[in-house]
This record gives structure tokens, C-alpha cells and sequence, in this order.
């Protein structure tokens, strides 16, 4: 501990100028007895201090490292809403707390969500290696992810574990804020989950807000008993006290158990109508390089038989069909009302990587109304309380895209436009972690 005082005081005093040590090598002799004197003299001065600090009690000089075992440990604050920035490969963006509830209402308010990456250096230099890479392999560049947009009829779907009641505490704050901006203009939740015939169960839940029945009009109509009962206590009774509108979804269980079982080409032709109403866009769909890649990637890795009869053919046929009827219904019901909102509860596997509905829904838009507006930005995907195993990731780290080897790396597709999380999630899941925003 001397030794370290005098090290201290040393540099200290040299510092400040207590010691003069002459570099001069003709002066070395002239100076001689004042470096003696000035050799003596801070000597003495070191005696005198080190003497001071043996005497003055334990803890005086502040020492910063005393008592550092006896401090409460207190872990580092995490964001819970994270931008996947569209860069190559993608980043997350964490964004502030303070930010959140404006991230929400821009969506509430029609802008929807930019898909080219943000250019901020402050954030990440990834814009240097996609500029290299747009000419180099031919993938897009870097424009300006804050752009100016009107609002327009939009769409945000919430990948969900929809038997989950935390998932479903969590819709509800987020709509919160989402549905502040949208006074006068019509808001729906839209249930990926409830067939078509239960509609009137639900304007009826509406009206009367009886719980008990429409549990049971759901559970009738093939819906697991775990999934109404987290709905219905959560986003369900929500949207009855915001006065926001229920849309049923999704086909029938009967006729997705045709499909599985039998194929979609023995599905009745009128309720295959029903469901598919751009007949040639859903059959163009099925050859698009960027759909083979969801559905290799993505699609396909929930595959499992129910029995020794069922094949990845029917599985494959009841996928595209369950995600052509909800984009169908959905875009029905915004199509008619300019301006809408419709936030769409999903279940997390079919709205990761832009599959499922969401990749469908402007197409289908398009169809039924060749002028409107909505275009991919209209459309914003959440992942809330995502796993890595949901991500289809086979490390911790939570999955950002597909697509990345030489081949199809044109193609490649993030996860969604953010992940929201209840509580802070854990450091060694996320990867490619930006300056937070």
C-alpha cells in the first residue's frame, strides 16, 4: 500500500511540477545540486504525506472500491421492443421506453412500418456494407427508412402463442397506444383463430358482453378450450370495453380437416370459393421464389404426421388455404372502410418471416380494389415474447431471416418488423444488438 502512495503521490506532484527532471545533457553537471535539493526535498514531502494516510482512518479517501461486496446488485436495464432493422444481414434496434408508445401510435395512425433500413450511423455502419452489396450481388440498397407517407388502411399481426395469457396481457397494452390516434375510425382485432360461423357469437359478445356464451359458441366451433379462454379474457374483452370491432377469420375446422385428410382438390367448390377469391394469384403465389424460400424455411418445419396416412402434401394444402381465407376476410373488411385498422392475432409460426396471411394481404387487397393504397409498408408484423426455438433457431440467439447463402440471399426475409417483449429479455438471446434509439 506504500508502494502504491508513493506511485500516486509521485505522479501527482510530477503533474503538477514538484519535481523538475532536467532532459538536457549539457545542463546535467551546471544543475547538479538543484536536482539534489529537488531530490530532498520531495522526499521529504513523500514522508510527510505517506505519514498523513497511516494516520487518517479507514475509508477518508474515498477509496471507490471499499465496501463494493456490501452494494445490492442491480441488473442492466434491456429494452422490451426491438426494431429488426433491414440491413444485411438484420439488426436489432432497441428502442428506448419512452419510444414505445410513439412507435405505437405512428402504427395506430395508418403509417405503418418502413422496410428499408434506417440511416443513422449513430445506430450502425451497416449502410457502407449494403451499399457494397447492391452492387456487388444485386440486392437492394439502402434508402431512407423514415420517409414521409400518408396514412392509408392498414394491417399490424401479432405473432402470438395464442393459449398464452402473458401473450395475451401484452396485446392488450400494446393496442393501448395503438388505438389512441383513431378516434372515429374503425378498428377491428381480427381472430386468426375463430372460424368464419362464429361471427355472430361474437357481435353478440358485443352487445351483451356474456363471457359464458360466447365460450361456448367458440368451443363448439372447434376452438381449443385454452386458446377462448386467453382470447376471450384478454383481447376479446378488451375490444368490448374500447368498443372496437371482432372479425372472425378463419375456415372452418371441418373443411381444413377435409384438406389435411383428403387434399384441397376434394374441398366443395363453393366453400373453396369462400375462401380463395383471387383464384390465380393464390396459384401464382405457389411459384414465387421468395414463398419456396418461406415455405422450405419456415412453413414446412412444423410439419408433423398425425397419423401413418397424413402427408406433407396435405399439410402444405391446409397452410395455404387456412392463410388465403384469413387474408381474404381481412382484406374484405378494410377494403370497405377507408382508413381502417385491423390488428390480427396470430399464432407466432404463420406470421414470422412475412408468411402466412400477411404475405397475401396486398395482393388480395389489389384484387378487390385495383386503386387502394395498401402496399407492403401498410402491413407491420410483431413477434411478442418470441423464443428462440420459435424463431427456428437452433442456438439461444433468437433467428433474424432466412435467406442467406449466395443463392437466395435476394430473398432474404427478416422475422418481422419488431419483437416485443413483457419483461427485459435475456442478453444471450440477442444478437446483432445496434446503439439503442
Amino acid at each position: 500500500s506504500c508502494l502504491l502512495l508513493f506511485n500516486s503521490a509521485t505522479a501527482f506532484m510530477l503533474y503538477k511540477g514538484t519535481v523538475r527532471v532536467e532532459t538536457n545533457l549539457h545542463s546535467v553537471e551546471n544543475n547538479k545540486n538543484e536536482q539534489l535539493f529537488s531530490r530532498r526535498e520531495t522526499l521529504s514531502q513523500l514522508i510527510g504525506g505517506a505519514a498523513i494516510a497511516i494516520a487518517t482512518p479507514a475509508g477518508a479517501l474515498n477509496n471507490p472500491f471499499l465496501g463494493i461486496d456490501d452494494q445490492p446488485f442491480e441488473p442492466a436495464k434491456r429494452a422490451t421492443c426491438y426494431l429488426v432493422d433491414s440491413t444485411i444481414p438484420p439488426t436489432l434496434v432497441p428502442y428506448k421506453k419512452a419510444r414505445e408508445a410513439a412507435i405505437l401510435k405512428q402504427i395506430g395512425a395508418g403509417l405503418g412500418t418502413a422496410k428499408t433500413p434506417k440511416i443513422d450511423e449513430a445506430i450502425n455502419l451497416n449502410n457502407m456494407m449494403n451499399k457494397g452489396l447492391k452492387f456487388g450481388m444485386g440486392v437492394a440498397g439502402v434508402e431512407n427508412g423514415d420517409k414521409k407517407r400518408k396514412a392509408t388502411t392498414s394491417f399490424v399481426f401479432l405473432g402470438v402463442d395464442c393459449a398464452d395469457e402473458v401473450d395475451a396481457s401484452l396485446t392488450t397494452t400494446l393496442m393501448g397506444d395503438i388505438i389512441k390516434p383513431r378516434r372515429n375510425l374503425a378498428t377491428a382485432f381480427g381472430l386468426a383463430f375463430a372460424p368464419l360461423s362464429t361471427q355472430p357469437a361474437l357481435d353478440a359478445f358485443i352487445t351483451s358482453g356474456d363471457e359464458g356464451k360466447l365460450l361456448e359458441a367458440l368451443k363448439a366451433a372447434g376452438v381449443d378450450p385454452a386458446v377462448a379462454g386467453a382470447q376471450v379474457s384478454g383481447p376479446i374483452k378488451y375490444a368490448k370495453q374500447k368498443g372496437l370491432e371482432l372479425v372472425a377469420l378463419a375456415p372452418e375446422v371441418e373443411d381444413i380437416k377435409t384438406v389435411r385428410e383428403q387434399g384441397l382438390q376434394n374441398l366443395d367448390q363453393q366453400r373453396r370459393g369462400s375462401y380463395v377469391m383471387d383464384a390465380q394469384g393464390f396459384i401464382d403465389l405457389t411459384q414465387d421464389p421468395k414463398f419456396k424460400l418461406y415455405t422450405e424455411k419456415s412453413m414446412m418445419k412444423n410439419y408433423v404426421p398425425l397419423n401413418e396416412s397424413d402427408s406433407a402434401a396435405n399439410f402444405f394444402a391446409e397452410k395455404i388455404l387456412t392463410d388465403e381465407a384469413i387474408a381474404s376476410a381481412a382484406a374484405r373488411w378494410a377494403i370497405l372502410r377507408p382508413d381502417s385498422l385491423m390488428a390480427v392475432v396470430a399464432p407466432i409460426q404463420d406470421v414470422r418471416f412475412y408468411g402466412g396471411a400477411s404475405s397475401r394481404l396486398v395482393r388480395v387487397c389489389k384484387f378487390l380494389s385495383p386503386d387502394t393504397t395498401i402496399d407492403e409498408e401498410s402491413i407491420t408484423t410483431v413477434l411478442l415474447n418470441p423464443s428462440a426455438e420459435e424463431t427456428l433457431s437452433v442456438s439461444k440467439f433468437l433467428r433474424l431471416e432466412i435467406g442467406s447463402s449466395p443463392t437466395n440471399m435476394k430473398y432474404q426475409t427478416k422475422v418481422a418488423d419488431y419483437l416485443w417483449f413483457s419483461s427485459a429479455p435475456k442478453v444471450n438471446m440477442l444478437p446483432r444488438m445496434m446503439n439503442e434509439y
